[in-house]
C-alpha cells in the first residue's frame, strides 16, 4: 500500500507515527500528483485547510481520511471523526477490510459574473465540504480569520460575533431556488441578515446552522435569517448550537438542488470558513464527489 500524508498547519511528523504503525505501507509526503501515485490520502487539517485541497482530492478519487487538527473540524465530525483517536480507529478499519469507505457530496459555488479577456462569461467553481454563506456569518468569518490560530480554535467565532453584529446591517438579497424547495419568489429582493447553504450540518466549530443536512443526500440545506432586531438576533445565536433556531419566525429553512443568490452590491462569500468569491453566485451539489474513510461504527450517514 502507498499512502500520502498531508500535514496541515499545527501538525507534525510525530502525529503521523500511530497511523504508520497501523499499516504496512510506503509513505509519501504531500498531495499525490496522480491517482496512480497512492492508494489513500491522510490529511491532518481543519475545515479551512481541507477546503483548499478539495478540488484536487475530488479529481484524484482516492480514499481520504481526515484527521482533525484544526480550529474548526466540522467536516471530520460529520464523518464520525471527533478526535485523532477516532481517525486512527477509522484508519485501522480501512486497512483491515475497507468496509468504512464512503462517497460524500461536495457543495459547489460558481461565480456568475466572471468574464474572460474577450468579455465572454468565464464561470469559476469553488468546492466546499461543510457550509457556505453570505451576510453576517461572512463578516464574522472574516474577523475570526484575523485571530491567532489558538484563539480561533477557542471560541473565535463567538468572540467576533458581537463586534460584527454591532456594525452589520441587513443586506438586500435575492435567493432563487431550484429543485424541491420552499416557495421563494424569483427576483424578489429582501433584507436578510444571513443566508447559509449547507452540505453538512455544522460550521464554526459546532454551530448547527443546518441541523437536517446530510452529506450524501444530493441536496443543499438552506437557512435564511431575515431582518430581525439585533437584540433578538443576539439571543438567537446560542440556539444555533442546538439547531433550535429553526423555531424562530424570522428563520426560513428549506432544501434545494441548487440556488442562485444575488445582492444589490457585490458581497463576500465564505465557505468552510474561507473567502471564496463575491456575489452573484450559483450554488449546487456535486454528488458523491469525494471518497472518504469514515468512522467504522459511528457513521453520521
Amino acid at each position: 500500500m502507498r499512502v500520502a500524508a498531508i500535514l496541515g498547519p499545527g501538525a507534525s511528523p510525530k502525529d503521523l507515527k500511530p497511523f504508520q504503525r497501523a499499516a504496512d505501507a510506503n509513505w509519501l509526503t504531500g498531495l499525490p500528483e496522480t491517482a496512480g501515485d497512492a492508494d489513500a490520502v491522510l490529511i491532518f487539517v481543519g475545515d479551512g485547510t481541507i477546503h483548499r485541497y478539495l478540488a484536487d482530492l475530488a479529481k484524484l478519487q482516492l480514499p481520504v481520511l481526515v484527521v482533525p487538527c484544526g480550529s474548526g473540524n466540522d467536516f471530520a465530525r460529520a464523518l464520525g471523526l471527533r478526535s485523532v483517536r477516532d481517525s486512527l480507529a477509522a484508519w485501522r478499519g480501512f486497512v483491515s477490510n475497507g468496509g468504512n469507505l464512503r462517497s460524500v457530496d461536495l457543495g459547489v459555488v460558481t461565480e456568475t459574473d466572471r468574464k474572460d479577456a474577450g468579455g465572454a462569461p468565464a464561470p469559476r467553481e469553488h468546492c466546499f465540504c461543510t457550509v457556505g454563506g453570505v451576510g453576517l456569518d461572512s463578516e464574522v468569518a472574516r474577523r475570526a480569520n484575523r485571530l491567532p490560530a489558538w484563539l480561533r480554535g477557542s471560541g473565535g467565532y463567538v468572540l467576533c460575533l458581537l463586534p460584527a453584529l454591532l456594525k452589520f446591517a441587513p443586506i438586500a438579497m435575492m435567493i432563487a431556488a431550484s429543485g424541491q424547495a420552499a416557495d421563494i419568489p424569483a427576483g424578489q429582493s429582501k433584507p436578510i441578515f444571513l443566508a447559509a447553504f449547507a452540505n453538512a450540518a455544522a460550521y464554526g466549530g459546532g454551530m448547527k446552522i443546518a441541523p437536517r443536512a446530510q452529506i450524501d443526500d444530493g441536496k443543499l440545506d438552506v437557512c435564511v435569517i431575515h431582518d430581525v432586531g439585533k437584540l433578538k438576533l443576539l439571543f438567537l445565536f446560542p440556539t444555533v448550537y442546538f439547531g433550535r433556531h429553526l423555531n424562530v419566525a424570522e428563520v426560513e429553512y428549506f432544501q434545494a438542488e441548487g440556488i442562485r443568490l444575488e445582492t444589490e452590491t457585490p458581497f463576500d462569500v465564505y465557505a468552510d470558513g474561507e473567502f471564496v468569491c463575491r456575489t452573484p453566485i450559483e450554488v449546487g451539489v456535486a454528488r458523491q464527489a469525494l471518497r472518504v474513510i469514515a468512522h467504522p461504527t459511528r457513521l453520521a450517514f
